[in-house]
């Protein structure tokens, strides 16, 4: 009598291939959905403020008259009605309309103050860092835990990219199948299969975007922005001849609640006051003050809204500037930061969109997209892509919902053949990662190394990650 075992059947290693991205599709969006909801949740609060109001909250309206009150008696008004604090930065009105701003600093906290900038009345005082806007930014890039809370987003980020990949590979049309099944829900279906459908179609649609997105959020983390990426894209100093330099980094000119420099100049070092060094700015006979800058600023182009720093030490220089990383403009080509020697008047630099490097131009254009300061337009179509994520984060989780097997207390991730062949085109996303985005790279190694050691030798653990 004799016996035999039939050898398993091996899957099509097209099949496997896709099992294996199926599984890092899962895993990878087990652990960024919940951020990625949170991103787009917090997304939508602040692009209502970029796009439809302003960062400091409502719009503050003023009624127009024939002529303005110069912009030192607007400050004075502003630091008699907060005594003891120190006048940071001038903000001019945005319309004919509008209230102009001051920021300063009192008891430690930083505030915006509307003023009326024809009778120099104070209209509204805000704590600049407890704006609406100011704690949606933070969760949205810090999840209010500070450092920690930057990495962790910053693994989410590079891992959504392994999702997006490992998306657009399991979705493609292949078989048969046409780009109509992708391109379109199949509204006709039901259960599982209509929400798959839905899945695949929003994500292929808003993948392109994502990735941008996802670029130009991490632009601000703190090791891919700020150690590898920022610092050789950032605009260099040594590019003002004959200018001395501060200790100090353009980074020193935002202000509590935000980001308010450009992403290419935030490392960059401010000019020092104190020399004969630049061209002239002030014309002879009007101050040096904030009329006299502001003056300036006119006669150099800018106009409605614009930022005026002030000089915070001796060193210190007038700033300057127009862009739409601050909501100033909706035309990053327009960028400009000019810097103002606070003794002399003369301008000691003065930096455009044009004198940006390729990465810096890139980001300035990515970033106002991202925050929809291109117009009302950008806005709108933010408006829809958070929701879009939304949707996507939700008719993910219902599909493994509805595919998990009730009662079995197991993860249910996907299964992968047996003798499942490596998959180069994953292997290579994942050193691709690992390269490209360091911390994203070290958590799928750990994944590796933990899976080795201990999940793939502990039969119950195993199961419930199953």
């Amino acid at each position: 009598m004799s016996s035999s075992v039939s050898a398993p059947v091996r899957a099509p290693s097209s099949s496997r291939f896709y099992a294996v991205a199926w599984r890092w599709h899962f895993y990878s969006g087990l652990f960024v959905a919940p951020f990625l909801l949170m991103l787009a949740i917090t997304g939508l609060v602040m692009v209502y403020f970029t796009g439809f109001q302003s960062r400091l909250g409502q719009l503050v309206y003023v009624q127009p008259q024939n002529s303005m009150q110069p912009v030192t008696a607007q400050a004075r008004a502003v630091l008699n009605e907060l005594p003891g604090a120190t006048l940071k930065e001038y903000i001019a009105p945005k319309d004919n309309d509008l209230s102009a701003w001051f920021v300063v600093v009192r008891n430690g906290a930083t505030e915006a103050v509307a003023v009326d900038p024809y009778s120099a009345r104070v209209l509204k005082t805000v704590d600049k860092d407890n704006t609406i806007f100011a704690w949606a930014e933070k969760i949205h890039g810090t999840l209010l835990i500070g450092d920690a809370g930057d990495r962790i987003l910053e693994v989410a980020a590079g891992l959504g990219i392994v999702m997006i990949v490992t998306g657009l590979y399991l979705f493609w049309p292949r078989n048969g199948s046409g780009w109509a099944q992708v391109l379109m829900p199949e509204w006709r279906a039901s259960g599982r299969r209509w929400w798959k459908s839905l899945h695949a179609s929003v994500g292929f649609w808003v993948s392109i975007i994502l990735l941008a997105f996802l670029l130009t959020g991490m632009s601000w983390t703190g090791i891919w922005g700020g150690k590898l990426v920022q610092p050789w894209a950032t605009f260099p100093a040594a590019k003002w001849d004959a200018v001395p330099a501060s200790d100090a980094t353009h980074a020193s000119l935002n202000t509590a609640g935000g980001h308010d420099v450009p992403w290419g100049l935030e490392q960059t070092l401010l000019p020092a006051s104190g020399s004969d060094a630049g061209v002239l700015g002030v014309a002879a006979g009007e101050p040096v003050n904030l009329d006299g800058v502001s003056a300036l600023a006119k006669r150099l182009g800018f106009a409605g809204q614009f930022h005026i720093n002030v000089p915070q030490d001796a060193k210190g220089v007038y700033t300057i500037s127009a862009d739409t990383m601050s909501g100033d403009l909706t035309h990053p080509f327009k960028d400009r930061t000019v810097h103002v020697d606070r003794y002399t008047g003369r301008v000691l630099a003065d930096v455009a969109f044009a004198d940006y490097s390729l990465v810096a131009k890139a980001m300035a254009i990515g970033i106002a997209l991202h925050q929809g300061d291109v117009g009302l337009w950008s806005a709108g179509a933010n408006v829809l892509f958070c929701l879009a994520i939304v949707l996507l984060c939700v008719s993910g989780v219902v599909m493994w919902w509805v595919r998990r097997p009730k009662g079995s207390g197991r993860l249910a991730a996907p299964s992968v053949p047996a003798q499942a062949p490596l998959w180069k085109t994953g292997a290579l996303v994942m050193v691709i990662t690992g390269l490209a985005f360091p911390l994203s790279g070290g958590v799928l190694l750990a994944v590796v190394v933990l899976d080795w050691l201990l999940i793939s030798r502990i039969p119950a653990l195993r199961r419930v990650l199953s």
